[in-house]
């Protein structure tokens, strides 16, 4: 009979290279995660094998090893830097008499600490089922109830036919809730597309400092954290271009070699700002060495999620640790591709933002729109994408709007019916009413539009 160890935070680290020997730059991101997890590193064990063993991975004397260290240091757990399968962890957990975690599992509860939305926690505890129900064998045979004495014996459920219905009873469960909120995310996704704002998302290994550029880019009030996987929920915040033109910017989870297929599978409320983004920031650490295959790692999941083919902006964070200016680099085709930056001095920000608005071609223009009183629901619309720099009314009370929009949405405007856009102020203009700074606009039940004050007062100007 068999019961699996319960948890501990002393920990054995155990990193075997594969027809290599063991690289110090993984094993310290490893150690890393280790410390992510709030695990205290007791033992390292490191090795090579031409080919994982079927029982252990590690092999028979490794495994022995690792069990005397456990045993050596009082160690509470064993975490393993490669993906196992349900019987080697098992047959490890035997021998050392500690629960084993490898890759996977410790991501996933690092994880399971960070997740701060309710989506994201929902996604996180599907991924530990999912990751969980191919490990349900033999692990409480101790509580089988097929057998018994007189009166007893007949048809029965062990424990863990009990477990496999009551994990595949709450995955159910879950994948219907996050199912739910993915079709509110979409929705408000579509609402937020009828005025079109450019959208752009920061991807990248996971410490190169995404979370450092969007604070310092939108202001926002994100936990900044020299560790991995710091930040997980998206975030997302309006920035403002140069000319004035506006565009959302997602930051999301950074990536990692060998992410778990779990995660990829289930983290679609971060991933999937990546996928829907107009333009990638691919934030990379200018700093380490081994920048180029992160680089290849992130391609490798953005390939995964299905956003391999968006238009990509690498941008090189870190640039102080080198002691180079910020600049811009082109191709030969003059196509912005590169940015060097400091998200956390600021330097280069301004580069940044310059290089975003050339590669959306979002550069604003300040035009003067007019709107016919049953444009209501528009004027909202552009009230809420920012885009609203002065506002007057006519008598008749149709609206005279100044707004800074990209050229591709005032051509998308003036194709409106009883829209009509115009590059200077309209003759009219300046013998129209200003509307007052507290007056709403809101639908009638009959699609014209209504003007009120919040106070419930009627306005000044002569609308009803």
């Amino acid at each position: 009979m068999f019961e699996r160890p319960r948890g501990g935070e002393r920990a054995v680290l155990v990193r075997i290279g594969l027809n290599a020997p063991v690289r110090a730059d993984d094993l310290s991101e490893f150690e890393q995660l280790a410390n992510a997890a709030g695990a205290q590193v007791v033992a390292t064990i490191t090795g090579r094998r031409e080919r994982p063993d079927p029982r252990y991975f590690l092999g028979s004397g490794k495994a022995e090893e690792v069990n005397q260290a456990a045993r050596t240091h009082n160690a509470d757990l064993v975490l393993v830097d490669h993906p196992l399968s349900p019987s080697q962890e098992r047959n490890l957990e035997k021998l050392t008499g500690r629960r084993v975690l490898d890759r996977n599992a410790l991501i996933l509860d690092i994880f399971a600490q960070r997740a701060r939305s309710h989506e994201g926690k929902l996604e996180v505890e599907l991924a530990q089922l999912k990751h969980l129900a191919s490990r349900l064998v033999r692990g409480w045979t101790h509580l089988e109830r097929q057998k018994g004495g007189i009166g007893l014996r007949g048809p029965g459920e062990t424990q863990l036919e009990t477990d496999r219905r009551l994990l595949a009873t709450r995955v159910r469960t879950l994948t219907a809730r996050l199912e739910k909120l993915r079709q509110q995310r979409d929705t408000g996704r579509s609402a937020r597309a009828e005025v079109p704002v450019p959208s752009v998302a920061l991807v990248g290994y996971t410490n190169a400092g995404k979370s450092t550029l969007f604070r310092t880019a939108t202001g926002a009030d994100v936990y900044v954290a020299n560790q991995l996987f710091a930040t997980l929920d998206p975030t997302v915040r309006r920035l403002q271009l140069p000319g004035g033109a506006n565009v959302v910017l997602a930051d999301t989870v950074g990536f990692i070699r060998e992410l778990p297929h779990e995660l990829v599978a289930a983290f679609q409320s971060t991933l999937t700002e990546a996928r829907l983004a107009h333009l990638l920031l691919h934030v990379i650490d200018a700093s380490d060495e081994r920048r180029d295959e992160y680089i290849d790692q992130v391609n490798a999941v953005l390939t995964d999620i299905g956003a391999g083919d968006l238009p990509q902006l690498r941008v090189y964070n870190k640039i102080d640790r080198l002691g180079i200016e910020p600049r811009i680099e082109r191709d030969e085709s003059g196509v912005i591709r590169q940015v060097w930056i400091s998200a956390a001095s600021g330097a280069g920000m301004d580069l940044l933002r310059a290089a975003i608005a050339e590669r959306l071609e979002v550069h604003a223009r300040r035009r003067w729109v007019l709107l016919p009183a049953s444009r209501g629901g528009l004027r909202a619309k552009l009230h809420a994408a920012e885009a609203v720099r002065e506002e007057r009314v006519l008598p008749d009370g149709a609206l005279w709007l100044q707004v800074d929009l990209p050229e591709s949405e005032l051509e998308r405007l003036a194709r409106e019916p009883g829209v009509k856009v115009a590059d200077r102020a309209p003759p009219d203009a300046s013998a129209c009413e200003a509307l007052p700074a507290n007056l709403e606009l809101s639908p009638s039940p009959q699609g014209t539009a209504t003007r009120r004050r919040r106070s419930g007062t009627r306005s000044q100007a002569g609308l009803k």
